[in-house]
């Protein structure tokens, strides 16, 4: 994705005549996403087989674990994602939706953490988590080739592969976003101040489910 100088190119805006818009690059993690979905169907399968088949408080016991439960298990492994475009970075993390324009962002690294640094503060990447385990296997693999082909040469039949394949996936996902900092800072739509905003929508119905546990489990 690229930047236009003249004008926003986001979503809904046509930016420069001729020129079409650029949509938001996402970035997830499919292994958070699919072990979340595991867990909210055996959340559903023993919670209904509770309120179907329980007795006494069981099913309301059922009803405010699940209320407490699934909001949960959403924000930490359905709801990460980062969404970027040409003016702007949204991050959107378990309890938080940080929206930071690019000309507000001082910078973005990947240590044990993804992390990007604006307006003095620190965000942390809940969608782009870092591996260890990924980044030794780069590492073997760049040593490998390395001693096979200590001279840098390459045969016609070896199977060249691009340096931007040679990096873990959250490094390389740092490494786009770091890009697009520094393309797109400048531009006048990329210009603002950082908004925060939180997830109601799962705190709310975490803590009915909580004060609903505690008080079953207080009057039982």
């Amino acid at each position: 994705m690229t930047c236009s100088p003249n004008g926003p190119t986001g979503p809904g805006d046509p930016g420069r005549p001729g020129e079409p818009p650029y949509a938001d690059r996402v970035f997830r993690s499919s292994s958070a996403l699919g072990g979340g979905v595991l867990v909210l169907l055996l959340a559903a399968w023993v919670g209904g087989d509770a309120l179907v088949r329980g007795e006494g408080r069981t099913p309301w016991a059922a009803v405010a674990g699940l209320l407490f439960a699934v909001p949960l298990v959403v924000a930490f492994t359905l709801r990460p994602a980062v969404y970027a475009n040409d003016d702007r970075l949204r991050i959107r993390n378990p309890f938080r939706t940080i929206t930071l324009p690019w000309g507000t962002v001082e910078g973005v690294r990947a240590g044990y953490s993804s992390e990007v640094f604006a307006g003095g503060r620190k965000y942390q990447l809940w969608a782009v988590p870092v591996s260890l385990r990924q980044r030794k296997r780069v590492a073997r693999q760049q040593a490998r080739q390395a001693s096979d082909d200590p001279y840098g040469r390459t045969s016609a039949t070896a199977d060249v592969t691009d340096a931007r394949t040679r990096r873990a996936p959250a490094d390389q996902a740092v490494d786009d976003l770091r890009e697009q900092a520094e393309r797109c800072g400048s531009r006048p739509g990329a210009q603002g101040e950082p908004v925060v905003r939180w997830a109601y929508e799962i705190i709310v119905p975490c803590a009915v489910g909580a004060v609903a546990l505690a008080v079953l489990f207080a009057t039982g």
